[in-house]
């Protein structure tokens, strides 16, 4: 069983005895001993309970980390200068070196792609950087490592993990409380005269090291090699913080590791120096908005995202931008169940999916998916099968049409995927025209639109200070204790069946679904989205939504302009 690395704060770095012997064939060493690697195997995910990978002599040693080393800066390291008379060399010298991946990655491919080929990777740089270590000229080189020969095994481990993991560390052990790239942990204790080399421990964050790869134009294995060899170094002795001749004998080495393994890169320092300019946006990384292109890298925290549409998904121009269509696209390659929560009809959401390419079987919302749909009257469930609907009382549907034609205010009846009307708007052709709902169909009397199919719910359209002044008022009144007002949009007044709220239909929904409220993220903007945002276990209202809504949130968002939408799943649902 492959296990998982568990929490490392409150613990020393992280070596293990659990492993495998390996014997790899390298070129011949400039001193007498072969290498042979007792290399650990990767820990990635496990449905088991979590164990911890501690080294058993921890126990014995609960001094905090020495040596920890950073590439934004560094604290500082402390040795005890100790000489013993080095014990007979052996003829082979062990490797251990267990690759971990901390539990709150997520089980993806290229993760254990690259955990597996660093498991290959690391003794080879371990190999050749003793090798340097023997007749080394460096005057800066701490040398209380020097001969690893001495030793019957040298132990190193490295660990995997996300910006909020290594932000822990960084916080725990340096005072730094920003993420960072790197951190090399020691453990080596030159006093103990011990067979074992405890070389320490490297810290990688995969989200750090992905979005620089990104910038420096090479591959995230590429740029993890870069940061292994440069944490390797600072454990073997280096440190570019000391002086500045310290920057270059360090520079140095790390180029020539790099040359001789093949690796592509110039090296930590040397590429921080290049991209200097985006220090401090590292510097600053207090903000907990994951970044574009990053969700692979984190465990969502929530398994359903309910989202509007009106407001939320759609910005002001009723289309998803491509942000927003690229976050809804990553959570969803993640394992993040998109629910569309809307009072549209279900055929309105599919035409505006399919112009981002996110319709169909396998995106965001089919015929064959749940959702909720006509402000919760229409429910479907698995397969995309109805599981609830509710119609409106036809005694008011019959005031609505008459009241429609007596006073030339245009009247939307929405009958399932129909859109029913009793004369001909511009305001009318809007609704299909910038909201895409089904183009409506004029029907010539209000019995022959009434006969024509049930009826979920009404809109009237008209200006917003028209609806607020005018209709509002009238409607609430003449559908009192028969039916109910609502509005998703200021110039659009809807009348629904008394006690209807696309919360309610959410609730449907879980209960179908056997989903609990703690596992859902709901956004909105709406005033019909109140329930649902308070159903949720994080409820967010993005800014340009209505006073009622942002009440009851738990967070207030950016606006459907600004991605608000985006935003919200790359800050809170990862």
């Amino acid at each position: 069983m492959l296990p998982r690395f568990s929490n490392l704060l409150r613990h020393p770095p992280f070596n293990s005895i659990m492993s495998r012997a390996i014997t790899c064939s390298l070129p011949q060493p400039h001193s007498s001993y072969s290498v042979s690697f007792n290399n650990s195997s990767v820990f990635p995910f496990s449905n088991s309970p979590p164990r911890r990978i501690l080294f058993a002599l921890f126990a014995q040693q609960p001094q905090p980390f020495r040596g920890v080393r950073a590439a934004g800066g560094g604290g500082k390291r402390e040795y005890r200068k100790f000489r013993s008379r080095a014990p007979k060399r052996k003829k082979e010298l062990e490797l251990s070196v267990p690759i971990c991946i901390e539990e709150s990655l997520p089980d993806d491919p290229e993760i254990l792609n690259i955990a597996e080929m660093l498991r290959l990777n690391v003794p080879m740089a371990m190999k050749l950087a003793f090798d340097g270590l023997k007749g080394s000229e460096y005057k800066t080189r701490d040398t209380a490592i020097d001969d690893v020969g001495r030793f019957e095994s040298v132990e190193l481990s490295v660990l995997l993990c996300n910006d909020e993991f290594i932000q822990k560390l960084n916080r725990e052990w340096r005072d730094e409380d920003h993420a960072t790239d790197v951190l090399s942990m020691s453990q080596h204790e030159p006093g103990l005269n011990l067979p074992i080399l405890m070389l320490g421990d490297i810290v990688i964050s995969l989200e750090t090291a992905a979005r620089q790869a990104e910038e420096r134009g090479h591959t995230l294995l590429d740029e993890i090699r870069i940061l292994m060899v440069h944490g390797l170094l600072h454990l073997l002795g280096f440190d570019h913080e000391l002086s500045e001749e310290a920057e270059v004998e360090m520079e140095k080495e790390e180029e020539l590791l790099l040359q001789s393994l093949g690796w592509k890169g110039k090296g930590l320092i040397k590429s921080a120096y290049d991209a200097e300019e985006n220090a401090s946006s590292q510097q600053n990384s207090s903000d907990d908005r994951k970044k574009e292109g990053s969700l692979r890298f984190y465990k969502p925290k929530f398994s359903y995202i309910f989202c509007d549409m009106d407001g939320t998904l759609l910005n002001s121009k009723s289309q998803i931008s491509t942000s927003t269509a690229k976050a809804l696209r990553e959570a969803s390659a993640r394992g993040v169940k998109i629910v569309i929560a809307t009072g549209k009809a279900r055929p309105a959401v599919i035409d505006i999916f399919k112009k981002v390419d996110l319709a169909g079987k396998d995106g965001i919302v089919s015929e064959f998916s749940p959702g909720v749909f006509l402000q919760g009257l229409l429910v479907y469930g698995r397969q995309g099968r109805e599981i609830y609907r509710s119609s409106l009382d036809p005694d008011v549907c019959r005031e609505a049409c008459l009241y429609s034609l007596e006073s030339k205010v245009p009247l939307i009846a929405f009958c399932e995927g129909r859109c029913l009307t009793l004369f001909h708007d511009p305001l009318v052709d809007s609704l299909h025209t910038i909201y895409h709902e089904p183009k409506a169909e004029i029907i010539p009397s209000v019995e022959d639109l009434l006969a024509s199919a049930d009826i979920q719910k009404m809109i009237f359209l008209d200006t917003a200070q028209s609806v607020s002044d005018t209709l509002r008022p009238y409607w609430s009144d003449a559908t009192k204790g028969r039916a109910t007002v609502v509005q998703a949009v200021p110039d659009m007044l809807e009348i629904v069946p008394l006690g209807t709220c696309k919360g309610n239909g959410v609730k449907v929904l879980l209960d179908h679904l056997g989903v609990t409220a703690n596992e859902i993220m709901a956004i909105g903007d709406g005033e019909n989205d109140v329930e649902m945002l308070e159903l949720a276990s994080l409820g967010i209202a993005l800014s340009n939504g209505s006073e009622k809504t942002k009440a009851v949130a738990n967070v207030i968002g950016l606006s459907n302009d600004e991605d608000g939408a985006a935003d919200a799943i790359y800050r809170y649902a990862f």
